[in-house]
């Protein structure tokens, strides 16, 4: 008893930590949800009415919902593709192979603001550097951030930046591959294209489906790189659901909304990670 309690006693300062500042606050915002609540007068108990403006009366919730998802069908199935592709390269054997590995791992641990503000320069229609490059061949390159239709694309583009940390993921999963599978493969005369596909790919999915419950709940929550680089523009394309949640919370102190927005997240986040568990006992193989 006398060690339970020591070990209580080391953890405290987490436990209170953890009760202040997620526990209370996470249970607080189910009651503000029900509210009218603008930090400096008392919640006022509204009941459903914020869920009712959401859904009938709010065209910019479903605008924001929209935008999300387009990211998230965008950025996700790429994010993988690149990751797994890159694990692959760096997994071979070759000389300076962990040079290569840290180089590609380096832009993961680069600061959100950081690489906004060097992916502003980049993007810049005018004096961009792909722009730029693209004129020395003779092309015309789009407005980027500017254009509506280029805006969201171009945030997709940048998640690719960052592919280095499940890159490392991949290449984890890659090395627990026995290597017996593939010897018994090439003695049976598969080619190295038939081994991928049925040997690598199949056993690396366990991590794919890490990486994709990981990106779902990552890109679902995308405010960053959006709010310091187009601040939801042009004409509300990159308007994404948590930096419009942010904008009801401080810009219009509309916390009971904002709180109702939350939960909301929270449940299509839910469903949505819950769908894909579901899912994974038709394409997920663990070895035994």
């Amino acid at each position: 008893m006398k060690k339970n309690l020591v070990g209580y006693a080391f953890i405290a300062p987490w436990l209170i930590g953890f009760c202040l500042f997620t526990a209370f606050p996470f249970i607080a915002s189910i009651y503000l949800s029900f509210t009218r609540y603008n930090v400096v007068s008392p919640p006022s108990w509204v009941g459903t009415a914020n869920y009712r403006m959401l859904f009938t009366a709010d065209p910019l919730f479903w605008k924001a919902l929209q935008v999300t998802l387009y990211y998230a069908l965008m950025a996700i199935p790429l994010g993988i593709v690149a990751g797994v592709a890159l694990a692959l390269l760096l997994n071979l054997e070759v000389k300076g192979m962990s040079v290569f590995r840290t180089i590609f791992f380096l832009p993961s641990i680069v600061p959100s603001v950081a690489s906004s503000v060097v992916f502003i320069w980049i993007l810049n229609p005018q004096t961009g550097l792909i722009n730029g490059l693209l004129r020395n061949f003779g092309i015309l390159g789009p407005a980027w951030l500017q254009d509506t239709a280029w805006a969201p694309r171009s945030l997709v583009m940048m998640s690719l930046w960052g592919v280095g940390g499940s890159m490392v993921i991949y290449l984890a999963g890659l090395k627990e591959i026995p290597t017996h599978l593939y010897e018994a493969a090439m003695i049976d005369g598969a080619t190295a294209f038939h081994r991928m596909r049925h040997i690598t790919l199949p056993m690396l999915t366990p991590v794919i489906f890490f990486n994709l419950v990981m990106g779902i709940i990552g890109t679902f929550q995308f405010f960053t790189e959006a709010y310091i680089m187009t601040q939801g523009g042009p004409e509300d394309s990159t308007l994404f659901y948590a930096l419009y949640l942010f904008q009801r919370a401080w810009r219009y102190l509309d916390m009971g909304y904002a709180s109702a927005m939350a939960w909301i997240l929270f449940f299509v986040i839910m469903t949505v990670t819950g769908v894909v568990y579901r899912s994974q006992k038709r394409w997920v193989h663990y070895a035994e």
